[in-house]
């Protein structure tokens, strides 16, 4: 017989008074443990315990929030303040696509790095190999890292300039009446 994947997502309660209660275990829970899960790839969802309404994104936010707070934090002041000032915009929705899509670019990446060399010569990659691996190969990783985002950036501007021509092509047949500009002239 072949055993049976859980496939029931995991539901947790989050109470007026901030606590986690994980259903499945029957009992509160920290972040930590929702880090965890995510780590475990342990597919969850977080619900308010009177509204029912989905409180996940948020979740996962205050833990990315906890994790940029101690240590060594992911993204810059200026990287912040750019996906900051993309919210309101008419890109927004393409850049968060686009984040996506780059982040699952090199999840797909690291994916294929760490099973091409789980058995190299017979022996396992352990955690310390790793360290020594990427010591190595860093500058390297960094380097085809670098010619991606160029390569993306590259791509995201055409994409920006076809939508403004295609808009342009679009409205330019409409017979909107631009006011001239003015400049106010000095009164003496």
């Amino acid at each position: 017989m072949s055993s049976v994947k859980k496939t029931a997502e995991r539901l947790i309660k989050k109470y007026p008074n901030r606590r986690l209660y994980d259903t499945q275990t029957s009992s509160y829970i920290t972040l930590t443990d929702v880090k965890q899960l995510v780590l475990d790839n342990e597919p969850f969802t977080v619900v308010d315990a009177k509204s029912n309404e989905d409180l996940t994104r948020s979740i996962l936010l205050q833990i990315i929030l906890e994790e940029e707070a101690s240590g060594v934090p992911m993204f810059s002041t200026d990287a912040l303040s750019q996906i900051i000032r993309y919210y309101g915009h008419a890109m927004q929705g393409m850049m968060g696509s686009y984040l996506e899509k780059n982040i699952q670019a090199f999840t797909d990446i690291q994916r294929r790095l760490t099973t091409g060399a789980v058995n190299f010569d017979g022996k396992t990659f352990s955690p310390e190999m790793w360290t020594q691996f990427m010591n190595v190969q860093a500058p390297i990783m960094q380097g085809m890292m670098n010619n991606y985002i160029d390569q993306s950036k590259s791509l995201f501007v055409q994409m920006q300039e076809q939508m403004q021509n295609q808009s342009k092509n679009l409205f330019g047949a409409f017979p909107f009446a631009v006011p001239p500009v003015t400049t106010p002239t000095d009164k003496k």
